[in-house]
């Protein structure tokens, strides 16, 4: 029994429960939230309350402090505020106010903390409240406009319309999505997006933080009567912007368990939500969607599955983390010595998207190849063609791609299995279809090469087609092998109708630049994106094995210093590269411009400069195929709308396959100035070359000057040779552009360029640093940069070009560009 004076507690409490169970949207110091309570929003949105995700047919065992749709019956979170620690009882936890102004979440019958905003408040009188936008907000209690904390801050695999993911610039915070480890585990899964810490418009979408799958293009569209999204940037932050244009449609971005950020939208007729737009855009484009050794079809259900001779490891609920095990050890693995013991083999994968992890290795034919890996125990696989021998080490973390067309994929992949997982039977049968096979492609290649020379006879300029039907609608005979070079080629097909509408029809008015290999126009797609579209000439015969060489390796290479492909068209004898455009144009164009150049402040200078050696450093060291680019020079640097730079034309480009480290060319190709001497004298080029293109260029950068004019000018200087002379007499400060003087706070960082510069252009390639080595003395400030020697000039090159625009001197690349 009550006694009287303990009634109007009691009610009190009683009264303040049922509050919470009803329509209250806040949480106060007096109205903790634990058990089945929850608070609703005002308009009766969004919930915030216990949630415990499906299990399969079950619920789990495990709660969370989460926040959800109230008005969609399917269960829907939007945010999770304990994604680690987990509640085993929600009767015995509580989300409270603490005597600080915190908002925690308490473990009562363990007496430990699980969670807090953890932020400093003047004030200890607040109050939690949950928005119709879906934010959980700690406010003052006295005055609301006083926001201390905001669940929108903190995002965690879903994006809500009116929310902002970005970097503030001032704290150096980036905001991210993180997918869900399964549909049951909110923890932190191997997925994430992130805004570009460099403050691009770019979001990478990245696997285990370390491995970028897919990058955005700079997000400015909308999608008619439904959303819009905005990249804003300002001098305090970047972020992206996601709004809808009904508030009556309920839509949200999130990036799922397998790793692909989707755009959804609730429908009412259908009661369930549908799929708007989703990048990459099949799950199998994903990095590592079914872990080590898994393999992801498109044609199959479900996705992933193992390879021959693995099998599922703690796979459930989508959740494909944990990749695939060996079932039987490799020989090298075992050590045995036993007669009975027979090496590992190799099984032949002819339909697959190989992993992008390759290290080269020395090797004349696939036998050697696979000699080269047997040698290795953590050798895992190896691939062969005509590009060199590429090996695997340790397991591989990528999905396999398995389903993709021998025509579209990157040839026969080679995976290390134990002796006893490939009987001898079926390597006998394996051999007698692989010779059946290989007879059948060698009467067609015959075939070609006959009537090849027989349509040369007839007519030279003939063209042979190969049909939609087979893949694509390409033309020139000698374009064939193009699609074996590229992964999943349909996906960068244009049409050409597409770039006629895009272009005004290729127009004078849409014209942004010409080279010896023909023009490079302007161009909108039906979706509002800008594009640069750059056509080879049809009377040019020029150009065919660098438009190759540039498709292949734009292709292939993915970096945001690296210019970005968006498509080709090979129709009807057109051979074009579509490329992303860059409103700030090629750097020679505001460098070398007397007004333009005031833009170029000593920050955005140096941004190129870092930029620039970052790109050359994943060509040299980093990239799948360790590439030489060979005409890098003022012109062929392109801007983005933040002066962020891309390294572009890569018509002229080499892969090195293995560990070569250099090679020799008759065929004398580039631009004079730029190129070092040994290329320049004696066709001999290697990293080191363009080491010395990008030293010239940093000097290029830092002085406002062009490297070469006419030869036969009286104004004629080249610039290294003026460096050196004013770094010797200890006036170098005197080259500084004029436009950058009044900061002084900067010298020492120009000096450092100019120093880094004068070493990357020294006589001998061996005394020319790598671009790791550049990358660290341009960023460390603990990096003792070495003593700089005479560098090569002039007067040692085999001549020097009469353009004082520089062009290359093979006539092809681009050199005088408009935006793009």
């Amino acid at each position: 029994m009550l006694l009287p004076s303990m009634a109007p507690l009691v009610f009190l409490l009683l009264f303040g429960q049922i509050l919470l169970c009803t329509a209250v949207d806040t949480i106060t110091s007096t109205t903790p939230l634990s058990g089945s309570q929850q608070i609703v929003s005002q308009g009766g949105k969004f919930t915030l309350g216990f949630y415990s995700p499906p299990q399969g047919n079950t619920t789990s065992s495990n709660y969370y402090i989460a926040i959800w749709y109230s008005n969609i019956p399917l269960p829907t979170t939007v945010w999770t505020a304990t994604t680690n620690v987990p509640v085993s009882d929600p009767t015995t936890a509580s989300l409270e106010i603490t005597s600080d102004g915190n908002l925690v979440l308490l473990d009562q019958a363990k007496n430990r903390l699980l969670w807090s905003t953890n932020v400093s408040i003047a004030s200890n009188s607040t109050v939690a409240t949950i928005r119709d936008s879906g934010s959980l907000e700690l406010i003052d209690a006295s005055n609301s406009s006083i926001v201390y904390w905001q669940s929108i801050d903190h995002p965690t695999n879903t994006l809500l319309p009116g929310v902002k993911l970005g970097l503030n610039k001032i704290t150096g915070v980036s905001q991210r999505l993180v997918a869900w480890k399964s549909e049951a585990d909110p923890s932190p899964g191997l997925f994430s997006l992130e805004h570009d810490p460099n403050g691009t418009p770019l979001y990478f979408a990245q696997w285990n933080d370390s491995i970028s799958y897919w990058a955005s293009t700079p997000w400015d569209f909308d999608l008619p009567g439904m959303v819009a999204l905005r990249f804003v940037n300002s001098s305090t932050e970047s972020y992206l912007l996601y709004s809808t244009k009904d508030d009556s449609v309920i839509t949200h971005i999130i990036i799922d368990i397998s790793g692909q950020l989707r755009l959804l939208t609730w429908l009412d007729s259908s009661q369930q939500w549908i799929l708007i737009w989703t990048q990459p855009h099949t799950e199998c484009e994903v990095y590592a969607r079914c872990g080590a050794y898994g393999s992801c079809n498109l044609n199959a259900l479900p996705f992933c599955n193992c390879v021959k001779g693995f099998s599922q490891n703690d796979w459930d609920l989508d959740d494909y983390s944990g990749g695939c095990k060996r079932n039987t050890p490799l020989q090298c693995q075992t050590h045995s010595t036993s007669a009975h013991s027979r090496s590992d083999k190799f099984y032949a994968m002819e339909d697959v998207r190989v992993p992008a992890n390759a290290r080269g290795a020395v090797a004349t034919s696939s036998q050697e190849c696979q000699v080269a890996c047997l040698k290795n125990c953590s050798c895992s696989a190896y691939t062969y063609n005509y590009t060199g021998c590429f090996v695997w080490h340790g397991d591989l973390q990528v999905n396999l791609g398995e389903g993709y067309s021998k025509f579209f994929g990157d040839g026969t992949f080679f995976l290390r299995l134990a002796a006893s997982e490939l009987p001898d039977q079926q390597r006998k049968k394996t051999t007698i279809i692989g010779s059946v096979i290989g007879g059948v492609a060698a009467f067609f290649i015959i075939l070609a090469i006959v009537l090849f020379f027989l349509s040369r006879t007839c007519r030279r300029d003939r063209t042979f087609w190969i049909s939609k039907t087979a893949g694509a609608a390409l033309t020139d005979f000698r374009y064939s092998d193009l699609l074996d070079d590229i992964q999943s080629i349909d996906s960068l097909l244009l049409d050409l109708l597409t770039l006629r509408v895009a272009t005004n029809d290729f127009g004078e008015g849409t014209m942004l630049g010409k080279g010896g290999f023909g023009m490079v126009h302007k161009g909108v797609l039906p979706d509002g994106k800008q594009i640069a579209v750059k056509r080879l000439s049809h009377s040019s015969r020029q150009g065919i094995g660098e438009l190759k060489s540039e498709l292949v390796l734009v292709a292939k290479l993915r970096h945001r210093n690296l210019v970005s492909l968006i498509g080709v068209c090979l129709e009807e004898q057109e051979k074009i590269l579509v490329y992303e455009f860059m409103p700030n144009r090629s750097l020679d164009t505001i460098l070398f411009d007397v007004e333009k150049r005031k833009d170029l402040d000593w920050g955005r200078r140096f941004k190129i400069i870092s930029g620039v050696a970052r790109g050359l450093q994943y060509l040299h060291e980093d990239s799948q195929l360790k590439i030489v680019h060979r005409d890098l020079k003022a012109s062929n640097i392109l801007l983005d709308f933040d002066y962020n730079p891309k390294i572009s034309d890569f018509g002229l480009a080499k892969i090195f396959g293995g560990d070569q480290s250099e090679d020799v060319t008759r065929r004398i190709a580039g631009t004079y100035g730029y190129m070092s001497p040994e290329y320049a004298m004696h066709g001999q080029y290697s990293a080191k070359s363009d080491a010395f293109s990008f030293g010239v260029l940093v000097l290029e950068i830092v002085t406002g000057r062009r490297n070469n004019g006419s030869c036969n000018s009286e104004q004629y200087v080249y610039l290294v040779n003026l460096v050196w002379e004013h770094w010797t007499r200890g006036n170098v400060v005197e080259l500084i552009d004029p436009s950058l003087s009044g900061h002084p706070s900067h010298v020492d960082q120009v000096l450092k360029c100019i120093r880094t510069g004068l070493l990357c252009v020294q006589n001998r390639p061996e005394d020319r640093p790598a671009m790791s080595s550049v990358n660290a003395m341009l960023t460390s400030q603990s990096v003792r940069l070495p003593s700089v020697s005479m560098p090569a000039f002039c007067d040692r090159l085999s001549g020097c070009s009469d353009n004082s625009e520089s062009e290359s001197s093979n006539g092809m690349t681009i050199t005088k560009l408009e935006p793009r």
